[in-house]
């Protein structure tokens, strides 16, 4: 898979915006004191954590299966591996480029257009993203909350706004006055034409009322174990959360990952749990603390998952590859298989 020179800007950015978060940490949090609540963390609570984790993924692979079903019907298992596969490379890669890895790694794994499959992660990030932005709204509501958190839940409400109409956009661009033009023009290469409407046809599963509502249901589960997950994480640490809090801590740290930053979002997510929790009272140290298990756990869930994900589809990869030159020396021998048989 080539990355290109957007995605290369986008890289080196996100690492030089995760390096500024992590010297910005450094010089605001006592990292000894916030090691020995680490250290008595609840390992029940964890146990919790690696339970709501575990349940949040298996949602977002159910809910990309959906959005896969009008394409490719597979089945659930290795639509998760691929899933686990993305968060994985999310994990190693900045900017979160795992979202690309995933689309080829699965369009790959399945004969599927790679195109197609990223249409379909393109209509998941802009349900993802309306879903959390909802949460937030709803959570700054019911907390009150003013300042920063409420400019960054107005600016997450205008983004969401900009995604559905570029996807509108998307999804029905030939029907646009001037698209035959624009067609034509595009037309003089035929590659460039054929990938837009590669990229369409993924798209166009947002045009369906049943998928897109399964999909924000599976939505909905996973941002609950998520939530759930800040809940416990909370526990763990003998920091008493409320619903709502933890809701906007979530979401905060979801609106937060739309910046390109370093490999699993490294400095960007435990400084944002500091800056929303310090809103409620919560010292640095213990929300440090709290952000960098919840951090670790679905760090550790994803890569663990990933890794296991990772070497079934590469033997595979491999299985179909020594039956694909099996057929190859089968196909060159005079009579085939029957080639040695007796006369």
């Amino acid at each position: 898979m080539r990355i290109g020179r957007g995605a290369l800007l986008r890289a080196v950015l996100g690492i030089a915006i995760s390096v500024f978060a992590i010297w910005v940490l450094i010089g605001s949090v006592d990292l000894a004191a916030a090691w020995t609540v680490l250290r008595t963390a609840s390992p029940a609570w964890i146990a919790v954590m690696l339970i709501t984790a575990t349940i949040d993924i298996g949602a977002r692979g159910a809910r990309w299966r959906a959005l896969l079903a009008p394409i490719a019907p597979l089945p659930y298992r290795r639509v998760l591996g691929y899933t686990y596969i993305g968060y994985l490379a999310n994990n190693v890669l900045p900017a979160r480029l795992g979202e690309l890895y995933r689309s080829h790694a699965l369009g790959d794994g399945e004969g599927v257009s790679r195109t197609t499959v990223l249409g379909t992660v393109v209509v998941e990030r802009v349900v993802d993203t309306i879903m959390v932005v909802a949460i937030a709204s709803l959570a700054v509501l019911v907390l009150s909350v003013r300042g920063a958190m409420t400019s960054a839940v107005l600016l997450g409400l205008a983004f969401v706004s900009l995604l559905v109409i570029a996807l509108g956009v998307g999804m029905f661009a030939h029907r646009l006055p001037g698209a035959s033009r624009v067609e034509a023009i595009i037309a003089r290469r035929p590659r460039l034409l054929e990938l837009a409407r590669r990229l369409r046809d993924g798209l166009a599963v947002a045009g369906r009322p049943k998928v897109v509502a399964i999909a924000i249901a599976f939505s909905a589960l996973a941002w609950s174990a998520s939530i759930l997950t800040f809940l416990a994480a909370g526990q763990a640490v003998g920091v008493e959360l409320t619903v709502a809090q933890a809701a906007l801590l979530c979401s905060g740290v979801a609106l937060v990952s739309i910046v390109p930053a370093g490999p699993a979002n490294a400095g960007t997510f435990e400084l944002t749990v500091v800056l929303i929790a310090e809103g409620f009272g919560i010292s640095r140290d213990d929300a440090f603390a709290m952000g960098l298990l919840v951090h670790l756990i679905v760090l550790a869930t994803t890569s663990i998952g990933g890794v296991v994900a990772l070497v079934a589809y590469r033997r595979r990869a491999a299985a179909a590859a020594a039956a694909s030159d099996a057929d190859a020396r089968v196909a060159v021998v005079p009579g085939g298989e029957d080639a040695d048989a007796p006369a």
